[in-house]
């Protein structure tokens, strides 16, 4: 083989998508996380305040999907689209949180300010990247040719509104007219006014358009539902679901308010569109999803039914029956618990007749077998039922029935 050939193999084998890149990027955002530590304490702010850019809780479970994406599947383009959305965001806050320092607390005495004021709208980026992320869902392309306009049309707005972030950081940098909040963020971005309020509105107007795209493509992910089958449509579940149980935590996080349930509602939140997109793409246990969504549903159903009969067997015995309190919480406690097991079972088979149904029909044929098998007397017909039952049931990829003899 020649020097040519050599060079020409040499190249094919390098692959910028590649997991030693998936690795180099691993420990770059390693770095940036950990830079936080002291870049907080020299800002005398908390690593959990949000500031201009993303808290380090938000990102993580972004980096870490991406990375197991990029190392497992390099081709697929939402791992490094995860990542890039982890890296900017970290580097967004470790911007936020030295312009903090900088213009804030030295009062521009610190060196290169202006380096991480020019990179704090980097969480701009991280948005963008965000609602790329739905659109190109689960392999990197778009779900159908007929929302290549979509993609066109969120492209272009996101584009326009990072270059004009940016562009408003230069100009303030250039005119040596820098005054920033106490997140980090140049004061004529957060906060337009003067000759500046244009931004405002039109900040407000590509919000709205980018929202429309994402709530688009995802009316486009559920339409291709209907139209899917097999693994595509678990991993559109598994998609939909993330998103439905971030709704679903988020809500439950403002009802509670502060305290540990809310913090705990708001970190199950920021990792189920990740995790959820993750499991989807890498297609581990991919089929758990109806399992999943049946459990939920039946606690969730199961939980209001019971705190319903709780709340109305205490207030019947107290307001009505002007039963005492104590005496009225303990006798509800104990209907709730009577109740539990018989209610979860009831509405446990009606979920899953809904949404999962390979259970509800492996349960039902389970039952046939073995009301079937009481009156049954020939071995033979016995075991083609068993396989015939198994094969229905569970379909395995292979079945064998190993009878043991009595001689």
């Amino acid at each position: 083989m020649g020097q040519a050939e050599q060079a020409a193999a040499g190249a094919r084998r390098f692959r910028l998508a590649s997991s030693g890149t998936a690795l180099v990027v691993a420990v770059v955002m390693l770095a940036l996380l950990l830079a936080q530590l002291p870049l907080s304490w020299l800002a005398r702010q908390s690593l959990a305040q949000s500031n201009g850019g993303v808290p380090a809780l938000a990102v993580l479970p972004f980096a870490i999907v991406g990375f197991v994406l990029a190392w497992r599947k390099p081709g697929n383009r939402l791992g490094w689209i995860f990542f890039g959305l982890a890296v900017c965001g970290t580097v967004a806050q470790d911007a936020s949180f030295y312009v903090v320092a900088c213009y804030r607390v030295r009062h521009g005495t610190l060196p290169f300010g202006w380096v991480a004021l020019l990179v704090q709208p980097a969480w701009s980026i991280a948005v963008v990247l965000m609602g790329l992320a739905v659109l190109l869902f689960p392999d990197g392309r778009l779900p159908s040719p007929r929302l290549r306009w979509l993609l066109w049309l969120y492209l272009a707005v996101g584009t326009v509104w990072m270059v004009s972030a940016f562009s408003f950081t230069v100009s303030a940098i250039v005119r040596h007219d820098i005054h920033v909040d106490s997140g980090g963020n140049l004061q004529v971005l957060s906060d337009p006014t003067g000759s500046a309020a244009w931004w405002g509105v039109v900040q407000a107007a590509v919000f709205v358009v980018l929202a429309v795209c994402v709530v688009a493509s995802l009316i486009g992910q559920v339409a291709s539902y209907r139209r899917s089958s097999g693994e595509r449509r678990q991993q559109l579940k598994w998609l939909l679901g993330g998103f439905g149980l971030t709704g679903a935590c988020l809500g439950l996080a403002i009802g509670l308010g502060s305290g540990l349930p809310s913090s705990a509602a708001v970190v199950a939140a920021y990792f189920a569109v990740p995790v959820c997109v993750g499991v989807a793409i890498l297609k581990y246990r991919l089929y758990d999803i109806d399992r999943i969504i049946s459990r939920t549903l039946a606690y969730a159903i199961v939980t209001g039914l019971l705190v319903g009969v709780y709340a109305g067997l205490v207030l019947l015995a107290t307001e009505v029956l002007r039963v005492h309190t104590p005496v009225a919480v303990a006798a509800a406690t104990l209907a709730a618990a009577a109740l539990f097991s018989p209610v979860r079972r009831r509405v446990q088979r009606l979920v899953d007749r809904r949404f999962n149904r390979a259970r509800y029909d492996a349960d039902r044929t389970v039952a046939a077998f073995a009301g079937r098998l009481q009156d049954a007397v020939d071995l033979d017909s016995v075991r083609a039922d068993l396989a015939g039952v198994v094969q229905a049931a569970l379909e395995p990829a292979h079945l064998a029935v190993w009878i043991q003899s009595r001689d």
